[in-house]
């Protein structure tokens, strides 16, 4: 951990979830630890390479012995991003939580609007005020959106938008176990359901230019519907059970 200031009495966690991100993984990590250190917030940087068959985790390896405050952690074979961003979240020892991809979609620099956000929330979504992904992506988000809503209320409007901010105590309340994409679902609706606030502000979504996204493929869709209709009988369970104790 970092302590370099008053101002900031909070320690962060970021965890950066990565697959075969090699053209993309090295400037995410300095965006990451530039952004914190010249902010002065005591943090640690987790970056979790899930499994990659690129050069992913020899540069992740490289980077843990020149950034301050990285740990790396590596996945063989891949567990998923769900899979990789609970690797990261049991290793993360901060009172805050943030996590964002490695793929450099996103500006961390904007992680100051997630944390003004965090003063009336417990949770804190970015939602990509102009998303630039593919027609299908879009389209599919539109479809998984809808279909969240209806089975457990308004959550955020970008569900799935991979840069989120929240208190440790979410984490120790929610119980996460999708290995997939349905992992921020579990995350929002099972804190909502637990009276946790949510707060959602803009962020800036940049084109990827490098690497490829796994998100639209078949078979993450499927398992991700599959998820779905399991984890709304678990909450239910779950609800039932801590309402007894």
């Amino acid at each position: 951990m970092n302590k370099r200031g008053e101002k900031h009495t909070r320690s962060l966690s970021v965890v950066l979830p990565a697959y075969n991100e090699e053209p993309n993984v090295e400037r995410a990590v300095e965006q990451v630890s530039a952004t914190l250190g010249a902010r002065g917030i005591d943090h640690e940087i987790i970056l979790v390479n899930d499994g990659s068959t690129d050069r992913t985790g020899e540069i992740g390896r490289a980077l843990a012995r020149r950034i301050p405050y990285l740990r790396l952690i590596e996945h063989h074979p891949n567990r998923g991003y769900g899979g990789a961003l609970k690797a990261g979240f049991g290793a993360a020892t901060g009172d805050l939580i943030a996590f964002c991809p490695a793929d450099n979609q996103f500006l961390f620099g904007e992680i100051d609007r997630l944390m003004e956000a965090l003063d009336q929330a417990d949770v804190v979504c970015g939602y990509r005020a102009d998303r630039q992904d593919a027609a299908i992506r879009r389209f599919n988000a539109w479809g998984w959106n809808t279909l969240v809503r209806v089975l457990f209320g308004y959550l955020c409007r970008d569900i799935d938008c991979g840069f989120k901010l929240l208190r440790r105590q979410v984490l120790d309340r929610v119980h996460l176990v999708s290995d997939g994409a349905m992992i921020d679902t579990e995350l929002l609706a099972g804190a909502r359901a637990r009276g946790f606030r949510i707060a959602e502000v803009p962020v800036t979504h940049l084109p990827r230019t490098a690497g490829e996204a796994t998100g639209a493929s078949l078979a993450v869709i499927v398992r991700a519907f599959r998820d779905l209709a399991r984890f709304r009988l678990r909450l239910s369970r779950e609800l039932r059970q801590e309402t007894r104790l």
